[in-house]
């Protein structure tokens, strides 16, 4: 599972589609729909805030926003509490450089003009995330392969 903590907007398209796809999964855990990935990591820091369904909400929101804009079809209503007013997650930023390792690295192998792109530009964080100082979070368990 790979919930980005990067802006959508840096993700190519199998990328942007992945995380969706995952994040909707992620939704399920935090709702009790599903069995599976129950104690998935990447779930700590949204099981840490007030309201983890409507920060997934919020997640799930921007990720949409930046699928309309590329004239892709996300069905918003999966999401379960669009848009919420929620806090924002601080993220490190020893784990936004990891990210932005990782999806160079993806974006050489599947995606060259995408990795142009991503060459050209500085990694910023989800709207849902505010980054501070710090080293790759706790919850990162593949440290070589974070995909």
């Amino acid at each position: 599972m790979r919930i980005w903590s990067l802006h959508p907007a840096h993700l190519d398209r199998a990328a942007l589609v992945a995380c969706w796809r995952e994040t909707l999964l992620a939704q399920a855990v935090l709702a009790g729909r599903t069995k599976g990935y129950t104690r998935h990591p990447q779930l700590e820091r949204f099981r840490a805030q007030a309201d983890p369904l409507a920060s997934v909400g919020a997640y799930l929101s921007s990720v949409a926003d930046e699928a309309d804009a590329r004239g892709y079809r996300f069905d918003r209503t999966r999401i379960l509490l669009p848009g919420a007013d929620v806090q924002r997650i601080p993220v490190t930023q020893g784990q936004l450089a990891l990210e932005w390792a990782h999806l160079g690295a993806k974006l050489a192998q599947r995606s060259p003009e995408d990795a142009v792109r991503w060459r050209a530009a500085t990694a910023t964080a989800h709207p849902l995330f505010t980054v501070v100082p710090g080293p790759v979070e706790s919850w990162e368990r593949a440290v070589t392969d974070a995909g």
